[in-house]
């Protein structure tokens, strides 16, 4: 098995199920199992964790807050769904810990790299709140950066689809699912998988990524062991 060490991206979205709002314990269960499933492979996991589940920055710019202040509004709806999902992994048997952009005494360590790669080498998950810890930036680009600072072999992108699509297969039945893709071709056709800056940053620092579907049993698992799930961005 070539990948050693993953940056996993999990929206807000992902960890509120079919709900509108929150978290749906019994989807939080499902992702934790499968994170549990690639930690007993031997692959170290760092996870990016998004805030739409609580809080959207750019919704909330929208209704009249100002754009950087919503950003770190929703920087600290990333580090309490940092803490949700930290609960749940140690629930599982996983040990687990959280650094947070945005420094917050006794909730998490504040985020240090050479420390978040110590923790991994001892077999923790590691979980990074607060996106980049500036307004103005995605917890795409963060996760990129993220996932280039420890060094990560991967970057997934968790999603509801099982991939990128030609078009969207909701509402057109003849979209097919792209097995590959080049950064170049992602960005120049503008499929709205990940925001352009963090495309520019995986392509520069060589960052592959897989965008998958979260919510399909076993999907973490195949991705790691290079089977055909997802789509798969590279140079």
């Amino acid at each position: 098995m070539k990948i050693k060490r993953i940056l996993l991206k999990l929206s807000g979205e992902a960890l509120m199920g079919p709900d509108t709002f929150g978290y749906h314990a019994a989807t939080l269960k499902g992702i934790s199992a499968q994170i549990k499933e690639i930690v007993d492979l031997g692959v170290q996991v760092a996870i990016v964790v998004g805030g739409g589940n609580l809080f959207r920055g750019a919704t909330g710019a929208l209704s009249g807050t100002n754009r950087a202040t919503a950003d770190s509004m929703g920087m600290l709806a990333t580090v309490m769904n940092a803490l949700a999902l930290k609960d749940v992994l140690q629930q599982a048997g996983l040990d687990t810990r959280v650094q947070t952009a945005v420094p917050i005494g006794h909730v998490g360590e504040p985020f240090e790299r050479d420390s978040a790669v110590r923790h991994l080498d001892a077999g923790r998950v590691v979980i990074f709140g607060g996106g980049t810890g500036n307004p103005f930036f995605t917890t795409d680009t963060a996760s990129a950066l993220r996932g280039a600072e420890i060094d990560a072999d991967l970057m997934l992108k968790a999603t509801k689809v099982d991939g990128v699509y030609t078009a969207d297969p909701k509402k057109d039945p003849t979209a097919t699912r792209y097995t590959t893709l080049t950064f170049d071709e992602a960005i120049a056709r503008n499929l709205g998988v990940l925001d352009t800056a963090a495309f520019a940053l995986c392509r520069e620092q060589k960052l592959p990524l897989c965008v998958f579907n979260i919510f399909t049993p076993g999907a973490l698992k195949r991705v790691v062991l290079g089977e055909d799930e997802g789509t798969r961005v590279t140079l």
